[in-house]
């Protein structure tokens, strides 16, 4: 749950769709080249989890999932707040939910 202000900071997904791009291995669009030795490129574009810091939780001190975030989301939901900032965006008073 994230407020509004916040929606513009969430990430991209990363792999965009590839039927509205065309297919991926054509050699104009970025796709593989011909005699490409594929374990020396490959390299560059490999995800590492080491290079993003995932924060704790302020509130219950688990690791939270989402970059840029300080609450996870079943403690802003809970509380009814923005899962980035932490502003109030939901009314939680007549809800009826488990401490678990």
């Amino acid at each position: 749950m994230v407020c509004e202000k916040c929606q513009k900071k969430l990430g991209k997904v990363i792999t965009p769709d590839p039927w509205k791009a065309g297919a991926s291995n054509v050699t104009d669009t970025g796709g593989r080249k011909v005699n490409e030795n594929k374990f020396l490129t490959s390299k560059k574009n490999r995800f590492s989890p080491y290079q993003v810091k995932f924060e704790k939780c302020r509130i219950c001190k688990t690791s939270v999932h989402q970059v840029g975030s300080h609450y996870c989301q079943g403690c802003a939901y809970k509380k009814g707040i923005c899962a980035m900032c932490g502003k109030k965006v939901l009314e939680t008073k007549s809800y009826r939910q488990s401490s678990v």
